[in-house]
């Protein structure tokens, strides 16, 4: 029997990176993937998800044109033909993904449900092959919660969403994370009568509360409802008309429905794996449970992507999927710093987030944390593109060294990219402002969040530079 280098199973982005990546290096590898290679981002998440907020963006842009005296005729949306550029978007990215790019790369694809039977054995199909090291890359799926009545209206999730092909008159939302709010944001703009229903006490939980605030005041402009502090307690079906009953200060509301799209988290996708004859464990939350170099318990297999639930993002399943090739190929003992992966929820305004916030680098660092904040009122590119809400902020620890960043605003998600950059070079928040940025753009804010750090640290010795001045001026000048 044949052993192979490397076994990976799941074809999302963590699987693809790594089987691309160790079999460029001449490792002979194999893909197992069950449905269709490219994972959630590819058909149910980032792609068609950013296709369909481009829709309803567009469909905004024209609806308040008349603000800048440009005026035009009302909107009208064909969902059809908005999924059509969904689905077109998903077909011209799809060959980078594709089985034959993999074999072309020299990777050998199976597609097959991947069982392990032991610690250096999966079995595909009723094939077993043998392993030198594997890879679990099988991703997560939809979390549809045990609320009575939800599951037998069949709900709309972030994977079947994509099927609608006429526009809902009135859509609940159950969930007001980042998926939540992206789609109940683009159906709002498309024209949708949008509620989104959310048990926290804000939208996005995990950002800073002043971004949170935002979003949801967009939405509202957007003409969301949004309902939070409210739980949702069951569906009813009365004389025909579906609605979602939910609890908000200890008082039951109806909400109406024609549809609902539950965006409420995800989970691992575990089930039929053969973990336990593979000697691999879950965490308390039911994913692969993995160390810094992303072993599993049976140091043999490595997992990386969604299903270890360790920041839910594309681009981190592509670096967990680098480091498993150098650790598992090489045996070395890379790690992946999830304090320097930046993520970025795809509203209007966007909120793009790296390091720590605002709470956890006080948590963290007490008062000698350093926060230096820039509104985008003051930042002419704002004040020019008439989108004046948003902000930047740049969060130190107590020498100043950059530890995390949010900003809110228009291309927040490239300008956050430059933050990323600055951390990694351990940078402090006053070096920003020493590089020029062009004028005038978005991340001018960080240029100007900068300062704020820089003429505070002159503001500490301003004696002593007060002084220096004067000593100059009594020296006689040269030339």
């Amino acid at each position: 029997m044949a052993v192979y280098d490397l076994v990976v199973v799941g074809g999302g982005t963590a699987g693809l990176t790594a089987a691309v990546g160790a079999a460029s290096q001449g490792a002979r590898t194999l893909l197992v993937e069950r449905d269709r290679t490219g994972g959630d981002c590819l058909w149910t998440g980032c792609v068609p998800s950013k296709a369909l907020l481009t829709a309803a963006e567009r469909a905004n842009t024209v609806r308040t044109a008349e603000e800048l005296g440009v005026h035009s005729g009302g909107v009208t949306v064909d969902l059809a033909a908005v999924m059509a550029h969904v689905k077109e978007a998903i077909a011209t990215i799809a060959p980078h993904d594709s089985p034959e790019r993999l074999r072309t790369a020299g990777v050998e694809v199976v597609h097959g449900a991947g069982r392990f039977t032991g610690g250096d054995r999966l079995e595909v199909d009723g094939r077993t092959v043998r392993f030198r090291h594997a890879m679990i890359a099988t991703g997560a799926m939809p979390l549809v919660p045990p609320i009575p009545g939800l599951r037998e209206i069949e709900p709309l999730t972030s994977d079947t969403v994509w099927e609608l092909t006429e526009l809902p008159r009135r859509l609940v939302v159950l969930g007001g994370g980042p998926i939540g709010a992206e789609l109940g944001q683009a159906f709002g703009r498309l024209g949708s009568q949008v509620t989104v229903v959310e048990m926290a006490d804000g939208l996005l939980p995990r950002e800073e509360p002043s971004a949170r605030e935002l979003v949801e005041a967009s939405l509202a402009a957007d003409g969301v409802e949004v309902r939070v502090g409210t739980k949702a307690v069951r569906v009813e079906r009365d004389a025909g008309a579906t609605q979602l009953v939910v609890e908000h200060e200890g008082t039951e509301h109806a909400v109406p429905f024609d549809e609902l799209l539950v965006a409420v988290g995800r989970r691992p996708n575990v089930e039929g794996l053969g973990l336990e004859a593979a000697g691999v464990e879950l965490d308390a939350r039911g994913a692969v449970a993995v160390d810094e170099r992303l072993r599993t318990s049976n140091a043999r297999i490595y997992a990386g992507g969604d299903v270890t639930m360790l920041l839910p993002f594309t681009h981190t399943a592509a670096a967990h999927g680098a480091t498993v090739v150098q650790n598992a190929l090489f045996g070395l003992r890379r790690s992946v710093d999830h304090e320097r992966i930046p993520w970025v929820t795809f509203t209007s305004p966007e909120v793009a987030r790296v390091g720590l916030s605002v709470t956890e680098a006080r948590e963290r660092f007490g008062d000698r944390a350093r926060v230096r904040t820039a509104k985008h009122a003051h930042l002419d590119r704002a004040v020019a593109s008439a989108e004046p809400d948003g902000f930047a902020t740049l969060i130190g620890d107590p020498k100043g060294r950059i530890v995390g960043a949010t900003v809110v605003g228009p291309r927040a998600g490239e300008t956050i990219g430059e933050v990323v950059a600055w951390m990694a070079g351990g940078a402090k928040l006053s070096t920003i402002v020493r590089s020029t940025h062009a004028y005038p753009t978005w991340n001018e804010d960080l240029s100007a969040a900068s300062l704020e750090e820089l003429q505070a640290g002159l503001a500490r010795y301003r004696w002593g530079i007060r002084a220096l001045l004067w000593v100059r001026r009594m020296l006689p000048s040269r030339r």
